[in-house]
C-alpha cells in the first residue's frame, strides 16, 4: 500500500497526543492575532486547552453565523490572523458572500493528501473543472496538484465544447471537478464521437452516489471523493478501501449534537465541528453545518485515523412555526433542563393546514408529570405550545435530526 506520508499509518495514540499538544499554541496565536478570537476566548487560558475535553468547552463558531460576523467586521469577521500583503496571496468570495483568505504556503488547503489517495501522481495532466472565478475551489485543487508534481489545465466551469476540444488535443489522464460535470463531459463526448482520456478522477462539491461511481468505473475511470470546505480546506477523504472518509491529519474533527457544542458518542449522527491549525485562518471549533458520524474501527486501507461516514445532510434545521423561528439550540436547552430526557426530536406538521409541534423525548423512566414539565419548558423557550410524547430509549432515528419539518401544503 502506498501512502502520502508516514503520518497516515502512525499509532492513533501518538496522533492524538500530537494534536492536543498543538492546541495551547493555536489558542494563544488566535487570541493574539485574530480580534474575533481575542473577544470570543477572552476568559480562556490557552495552556488549559490541552485535551479534547477542554476543547469541547470552547464556543462553537458556526458557518451560518459567519456572514453576520463578517458584515460587522470586514473582511473576515476578525477570525483571520493575516492582513493584506505577502501573507495573503488571494482572497475569495463564496456565496453569501463569505470571504476567505489564501496564504502563500504550498498546498495551502492540504488537499494533496486526498489527491494522492485517489491515485494522482507526478507527471499526470489534470483537467481541473472547478471554478477559478471568485470562489476558491479551482485554486484549492490546482495548488494540491502542483504539490504532487502534476500539470494542470485550468478548464473551469462551462464551455463544454471547448473543453472537449482541449481534452482531444491534450489527452489529460486525470479529472478534477464535480461528478455531475464529469458525467456531462462524458455524455457530450459520446454524442460527438470524441474519445476521452481520463483514467482517474477526484470529485467533490456534491453527492457522489455509488451508482455514478460504478458508471465511471465501467468507462475506465477510477473516481474518488473528498469532503472539504472553502474555510477549512480538506476535512476527510476517500481511500482505495472505499469505506468511509478518513479524517485529514492536520484537523481535529468533533461530531456534536445540532444546536449545541456537546460531542455525541461515536456512531451517533451530529454536526461536523472542525478545528484547523492554519495559522493564517485559525478557525477553532468551526461548525460546518453538515451532518455526519464517526465510523467504528480502522480503514482496511491501513490508514489509522478515524473515519466519518461522509455528508449526511444539514445540521441547521431552523424552521418557522406560526411565524416564530424555532432553533435546534432551543430544543437542546429543553433537554438540558430535564435530565430524564436523553434525546429529543421536534416534529412539526400541519394537520388541516394548522402548524403543530410535537416533541418526542427518549426517557428511561419518566416520572409523573414529566411530559407536562417538558411542555412547559417548550412553551417558555419557543413561545409556542407543543405536545410532548415520551418514548423508550432507541426509539428515535439516528439521523442527526433535532427538528423534523414534515408539513405538507397540498
Amino acid at each position: 500500500m502506498d501512502y502520502y506520508d508516514a503520518r497516515e499509518t502512525r499509532d492513533p495514540a501518538e496522533r492524538e497526543r500530537e494534536l492536543v499538544a498543538r492546541l495551547p499554541a493555536l489558542i494563544a496565536h488566535a487570541k493574539a492575532n485574530a480580534p474575533g478570537f481575542t473577544k470570543l476566548l477572552e476568559d480562556v487560558d490557552p495552556a488549559a486547552v490541552a485535551s479534547r475535553e477542554a476543547l469541547a468547552r470552547l464556543p462553537v463558531t458556526r458557518k451560518s453565523e459567519l456572514l453576520e460576523r463578517q458584515k460587522a467586521a470586514r473582511p473576515f469577521g476578525g477570525f483571520a490572523a493575516v492582513r493584506w500583503g505577502a501573507g495573503v496571496r488571494r482572497v475569495f468570495a463564496s456565496p453569501g458572500p463569505l470571504y476567505e483568505p489564501e496564504g502563500a504556503r504550498p498546498d495551502y488547503y492540504r488537499l494533496a493528501r486526498a489527491l494522492y489517495a485517489a491515485g494522482f501522481r507526478e507527471g499526470d495532466l489534470v483537467h481541473n473543472t472547478f471554478s477559478y472565478h471568485m470562489t476558491p475551489a479551482g485554486s484549492m485543487m490546482e495548488t494540491a496538484a502542483h504539490a504532487l508534481g502534476c500539470t494542470v489545465f485550468p478548464a473551469g466551469v462551462g464551455q463544454t465544447e471547448q473543453q472537449l476540444a482541449a481534452i482531444a488535443d491534450l489527452r489529460p489522464n486525470a479529472y478534477v471537478g464535480t461528478p455531475s460535470f464529469l458525467r456531462i463531459l462524458l455524455d457530450k463526448a459520446g454524442e460527438a464521437g470524441v474519445a476521452t482520456s481520463f483514467t482517474k478522477a477526484f470529485v467533490s462539491g456534491e453527492a457522489f452516489p455509488p451508482s455514478l461511481r460504478d458508471a465511471f468505473a465501467a468507462g475506465g475511470i477510477d473516481a474518488f471523493q473528498a469532503y472539504a470546505t472553502a474555510d477549512i480546506g480538506l476535512i476527510a477523504y476517500e481511500t482505495p478501501a472505499r469505506d468511509g472518509l478518513v479524517i485529514e491529519e492536520d484537523v481535529i474533527v468533533e461530531i456534536v449534537r445540532p444546536g449545541t457544542g456537546d460531542p455525541v458518542a461515536d456512531g451517533e449522527v451530529g454536526e461536523v465541528v472542525v478545528t484547523t491549525f492554519n495559522p493564517d485562518y485559525p478557525l477553532i471549533r468551526f461548525g460546518t453545518g453538515d451532518l455526519s458520524a464517526v465510523m467504528p474501527g480502522r480503514s482496511p486501507c491501513g490508514r489509522t485515523n478515524a473515519r466519518i461516514r461522509g455528508w449526511m445532510g444539514r445540521a441547521d434545521q431552523t424552521t418557522k412555526v406560526k411565524g416564530m423561528f424555532v432553533h435546534p439550540g432551543q430544543i437542546a436547552e429543553v433537554v438540558r433542563r430535564h435530565p430524564e430526557v436523553k434525546r429529543a426530536r421536534l416534529v412539526v406538521d400541519n394537520p388541516d393546514l394548522v402548524d403543530r409541534m410535537t416533541l418526542h423525548c427518549e426517557v428511561g423512566e419518566g416520572g409523573s408529570g414529566l411530559d407536562a414539565a417538558v411542555a412547559s419548558s417548550v412553551r417558555e423557550l419557543t413561545k409556542l405550545r407543543g405536545d410532548v410524547i415520551l418514548c423508550a430509549p432507541g426509539t428515535l432515528a439516528n439521523d442527526g435530526k433535532v427538528i423534523d419539518d414534515v408539513r405538507k401544503y397540498e
